[in-house]
C-alpha cells in the first residue's frame, strides 16, 4: 500500500477489493482525514468487513490505489464472533499481543510493554481481569479486552469490527464512550455496525455499502435517507427525524399508505407533536460475514 501526507490518512481510488479472485466491492473512492469518527454501514454481506480490512491491506487489490500515512500506527478490533474463546490466554496476555510488532523476532515482552498493557486495562476499566481467562467475560469484556490489545499500540487509526454486536444497552453507551474520548484525543476511529439506531445515527460520518459499492458517504442527515437505504437494503423501513435525532424503523408489510417515496416534514421549531416520516428499505439487524 503506498503511503499519504498527514493531510490524508488514508484514501481509496477506484478501488475493487476481494479474495480469491472474487469481487465484493468495486469503484470505492474513500478519504480518511486525520482525527475522523466513521461508522460503516449496510447490510450482511454487502462488504463491510470488506472495507475495513482493507485499510489493513489485507483484501486482495484488482483495480485502483489504496494509500495510507507515513507511520501509521494501526490497532485493530475483531468481530467477538470471529474469536477462538476458549484458547488458553488471559486478557493481560491479550493485550499485551498489541506491542508484537514492535518486538520484531524478540519472543518474551519487555518490562514497559507490560506495564503499557496494565495502563490500557485500567483505563478500559477491567485492570481487575488481569488474570482472568477470556473464556469467563462477558461480551462487553470481551470487547473491551481486544480493544485493549489494539489500544497498547497507541494506534493513529483504530478499527473495530461490530464493536457494539452482542452487548447491552449500557455496555454499548460505555464502548460508544470510549470511542469518542480516543477519538477527541487524537485517534482516527473507523467501525462497522448494524445498529442504526443506537450507534450509526449518532456517528458524525457514516459510509453506506450495497450493491457492492459505496452509496453515500457523509453525515446521517444525508446517508440515512429513504433512496439510499432502498437500493442497500431492499426492505421497507420508516426514517423518524425529530430535531437532531434520527430513528430507522421496520414498515409492517400492511401498514396503510406506506409508500417507498412518502416523506412528511414537520417544523421541530411549530408546537406540533408530529415528527418527519420517511420510507425506506432495510431488514432487521443481524450478524455481518462480509
Amino acid at each position: 500500500m503506498a503511503t499519504l501526507g498527514v493531510e490524508e490518512l488514508v484514501s481509496l481510488e477506484g478501488v475493487a477489493l476481494g479474495y480469491e479472485g472474487v469481487v465484493a466491492l468495486r469503484d470505492v473512492d474513500v478519504k480518511i482525514a486525520p482525527g475522523e469518527l466513521i461508522g460503516i454501514v449496510g447490510p450482511s454481506g454487502c462488504g463491510k468487513t470488506t472495507l475495513l480490512r482493507s485499510l489493513l491491506g489485507e483484501p486482495e487489490l484488482y483495480a485502483g490505489t489504496a494509500r495510507v500515512a507515513d507511520n501509521t500506527r494501526v490497532g485493530y478490533v475483531p468481530q467477538v464472533e470471529t474469536v477462538d474463546w476458549n484458547f488458553p490466554i488471559t486478557v493481560e496476555q491479550v493485550a499485551m499481543l498489541g506491542s508484537w510488532r514492535t518486538r520484531r523476532w524478540l519472543p518474551w515482552t519487555s518490562g514497559a510493554e507490560r506495564s503499557r498493557a496494565r495502563v490500557v486495562l485500567r483505563l478500559l476499566g477491567i485492570a481487575d481481569l488481569a488474570d482472568r481467562p477470556i473464556r469467563a467475560l462477558s461480551g462487553g469484556e470481551q470487547q473491551r479486552t481486544f480493544l485493549a490489545r489494539a489500544l497498547v499500540r497507541s494506534p493513529d487509526l483504530l478499527l473495530l469490527d461490530e464493536p457494539t454486536s452482542g452487548v447491552d444497552i449500557k455496555t454499548r453507551h460505555e464502548i460508544l464512550h470510549q470511542l469518542a474520548t480516543l477519538n477527541t484525543a487524537g485517534v482516527t476511529v473507523v467501525l462497522t455496525t448494524h445498529d442504526l439506531n443506537g450507534v450509526a445515527s449518532h456517528l458524525p460520518r457514516l459510509i453506506a455499502l450495497g450493491e457492492q459499492t459505496v452509496l453515500a458517504d457523509g453525515p446521517p442527515s444525508e446517508v440515512l435517507q429513504p433512496d439510499i437505504l432502498e437500493r442497500a437494503y431492499g426492505q421497507p423501513m420508516l426514517v423518524v427525524r425529530r430535531g437532531h435525532e434520527t430513528y430507522v424503523l421496520p414498515v409492517p408489510e400492511e401498514a396503510p399508505g406506506a409508500h417507498p417515496d412518502a416523506e412528511h416534514d414537520h417544523d421541530d421549531d411549530e408546537d406540533h407533536d408530529h415528527a418527519e416520516l420517511s420510507v425506506v428499505d432495510a431488514p432487521q439487524v443481524g450478524a455481518d460475514h462480509a
